[in-house]
């Protein structure tokens, strides 16, 4: 029987402490920073009817962010301003909304990317007590997005790849705008340890994990052409956060089940009816390997791409990680031990090898047959390829490689 799930309370909406309070973390945003406070103050007072706050959370800028922050503080009622000695959005929005009295909490990244007409739909099931945490998506039905061909196919691969891993169920975990109720986030957020750009999708998927319900709302949103997000490093550190929280979830570290016992959520038990017994485990310990197998390719791939080229490089760097993954995946998820049938595991797992190169081959291949790409674009691609790829090796080591130990743990 499946625990139901009990109604929150709705939000205080009188008293002294203000309803919402909307960070803006900001780090060397003096161009932007005056017209986004001014703009989303305006938006706040005239459209939103309850008590409400603007706080600008400065993260270690050496520009003239603060000073611009201090003056607004001054100027315009419920504008605050804090600042803090080092860098990370994750940081700031870890700090501010802990010292903040608002019942519900948010955050929008300074180049009002996204509509503000969003933000009433965006909180007002927190403080009706519908949901917990609420996020804007640029991938939701309805949404309306303008950015370049290569965003969007990073931040579609990005999600593919967290679906793939780490069972996410929400549809984009980087759009700078979320919101959450302030008891949910006391709770949440002494477990999120990611101090920069993957502390959203920590945040997330520690939430869903936890049985927490996530509001999406479909945004109006245009890309800001002037980011100076380094593409290639954020999605190193991405996968990098992608591993440790895979390894957090595998190992228990963190306290899931305990978060679950304290917002009666109720346990999941066993596999859901008609999934195969051993199969959800399996495939979280596969998601773990694998996630830490494509890193691993990856930083092959960068090191050796300058003196092998493109193609030889990929050929190097899979057909070392795959000699490793089939080993992992042999003793952690299918729990197979002992030396017996082992050359015989390594060279199925060479035939599968086999398909995820002529997948990433090809996929080079027709993006150089339209030019000369940039190194990012091309990591973009192999992500994407490896995730289609990995889909396609789990299925094959289950049914076939590992299929008699997979039988025998049923």
């Amino acid at each position: 029987m499946t625990a139901t799930m009990p109604a929150r309370p709705p939000v205080r909406t009188t008293g002294p402490a203000p309803v919402l309070d909307v960070v803006v973390p900001v780090h060397n945003e003096e161009a932007d920073l005056e017209r986004c406070v001014r703009g989303l103050h305006d938006h706040l007072r005239d459209h939103f009817p309850y008590t409400f706050r603007v706080t600008i959370a400065d993260n270690a800028s050496t520009d003239g962010t603060a000073a611009i922050a201090r003056a607004l503080a001054d100027e315009l009622p419920g504008v605050t301003a804090v600042r803090l000695d080092e860098k990370g959005r994750g940081r700031a929005l870890h700090t501010a909304w802990l010292a903040s009295d608002a019942a519900v909490l948010a955050y929008m990244d300074v180049d009002l990317s996204t509509d503000l007409a969003a933000l009433s739909p965006l909180v007002a099931p927190l403080i009706s007590g519908h949901s917990d945490i609420a996020i804007g998506s640029r991938l939701a039905r309805g949404a309306r997005v303008v950015r370049g061909p290569k965003r969007e196919i990073i931040s579609r691969a990005y999600n593919l790849i967290l679906r793939g891993t780490l069972a996410a169920r929400f549809s984009d975990a980087q759009c700078g705008f979320k919101a959450i109720r302030a008891d949910v986030a006391a709770a949440l957020l002494p477990h999120v340890a990611d101090p920069g750009w993957f502390f959203d999708t920590e945040l997330l998927v520690l939430a869903q994990r936890s049985g927490l319900r996530i509001h999406e709302v479909p945004v109006d949103w245009i890309d800001d052409p002037d980011s100076r997000v380094d593409i290639l490093a954020t999605a190193l550190a991405d996968l990098r956060g992608i591993a440790r929280l895979g390894r957090g979830l595998l190992t228990g570290r963190l306290p899931v089940a305990r978060l679950r016992a304290q917002w009666a959520r109720g346990a999941i038990g066993g596999d859901p009816p008609g999934v195969p017994r051993g199969l959800l485990r399996q495939v979280v310990r596969f998601a773990t390997v694998g996630t830490l197998s494509t890193l691993a390719y990856l930083l092959l791939y960068v090191l050796l791409r300058g003196g092998l080229g493109a193609q030889a490089a990929n050929l190097v760097a899979l057909l070392i990680t795959a000699v490793g993954n089939t080993a992992a995946n042999r003793r952690l998820t299918f729990g197979v031990r002992g030396a017996e049938g082992a050359l015989r595991h390594q060279f199925h797992g060479l035939i599968v090898f086999a398909i995820g190169l002529g997948l990433t081959s090809g996929s080079l291949a027709v993006l150089h047959a339209f030019g000369e790409p940039g190194r990012a674009a091309e990591l973009t691609v192999l992500v994407a390829a490896n995730l289609v790829a990995t889909l396609l090796r789990f299925l094959l080591l289950r049914g076939w490689v590992f299929r008699q130990s997979t039988v025998e743990d049923k």
